[in-house]
């Protein structure tokens, strides 16, 4: 069993500041990718952040220079610092993982339970 448990959210002000946390846990063997997904009322899930095990990122021009992610390998944690909030950014935030949970296995998707994010304008 593998479970993703993100923590963080709430309601914030436009311009304003929030720190969204996930850990993995659980029969877990290796975390590639790791990452920060939403998806806002009557539109698909997006990626908002993605982190490998090494350090490399893909965040896409809507977020860049407002968001930040990082990793912790060894507690199998990711975090997300969003700064500059707009009112657009409202939306569920998920996090998503890469994983194997065993050396014969292959990666497979998992994700969290999801957070609300809430710009107030």
């Amino acid at each position: 069993q593998v479970q993703l448990v993100e923590s963080g959210g709430g309601l914030v002000q436009a311009g304003g500041s929030l720190r969204l946390s996930c850990a993995a846990s659980g029969s877990i063997f290796s975390i590639n990718y790791m990452g920060w997904y939403r998806q806002a009322p009557g539109n698909l899930r997006e990626l908002v952040a993605r982190i490998s095990p090494g350090g490399s990122t893909n965040i896409p021009d809507s977020v860049q220079g407002r968001f930040t992610i990082s990793r912790d390998n060894a507690k199998n944690t990711v975090s997300l610092r969003m700064n500059r909030l707009k009112p657009e950014d409202t939306a569920v935030y998920y996090c998503g993982a890469e994983i194997r949970v065993g050396v014969l296995s292959g990666y497979q998707d998992y994700w969290g339970q999801g957070t609300q994010v809430t710009v107030s304008s």
